[in-house]
């Protein structure tokens, strides 16, 4: 993952601008149907923090990012929450989670990175662990300003998450126009095949 655009003072403030009245409100109370309340949680691309205020009401909550810019703010902004420095497409922690929870970051991953990302997040689940991750529905890669896409399929995501999860929910919803995301919540296999 390349540092690209999150990481300047100016990209970040355009950012939080572009992503006011968006959260993952509607993914937290689909994956609490599968995850007990006090859970152990990382969120990938904990951003401008917007969900870490969500799923703090439920879980216990540790944030990352990749960009030091929104690590510096949340730090501020969350005091009593633990975030770390993370690239998403090769999460180093030998930390273990019960679950791990991303929306709207993976999607910022090359197909291959994505492969790392699971396999990685398989590795520090606690057994049967949940992960809970959203992506922009569609096919191809794209580039916004230095900002990199890379849509998915219901099919493609099946696919690579069937690695190593089983997959309790995969469907598209609505977050700016119809069925334009995709949800997917799966539990760590016990054994990969």
């Amino acid at each position: 993952m390349s540092k690209g655009y999150y990481h300047s003072k100016e990209s970040v403030d355009e950012y939080i601008s572009l992503a006011k009245g968006y959260d993952g409100s509607f993914l937290i109370k689909l994956m609490k149907n599968y995850l007990k309340e006090g859970a152990s949680i990382l969120e990938l691309g904990s951003g401008p923090g917007k969900d870490v205020a969500l799923l703090n009401q439920y879980y216990n909550v540790t944030g990352s990012d990749y960009s030091e810019e929104f690590l510096s703010r949340l730090a501020i902004q969350y005091p009593d929450n633990d975030f770390f420095h993370a690239n998403a497409a090769d999460i180093d922690t030998a930390r273990k989670f019960d679950a791990v929870y991303s929306n709207k970051v993976l999607h910022h991953l090359t197909d291959e990175e994505l492969d790392n990302s699971l396999m990685c997040q398989y590795k520090i689940l606690n057994d049967r662990g949940v992960v809970c991750h959203s992506f922009w529905a569609g096919e191809g890669e794209e580039y916004y300003d230095t900002m990199y896409v890379n849509n998915h399929t219901i099919e493609d995501l099946t696919g690579r998450f069937a690695q190593y999860f089983d997959i309790l929910k995969i469907e598209l919803y609505k977050e700016m126009e119809e069925q334009d995301s995709i949800i997917v919540i799966a539990q760590k296999r016990k054994a990969v095949r």
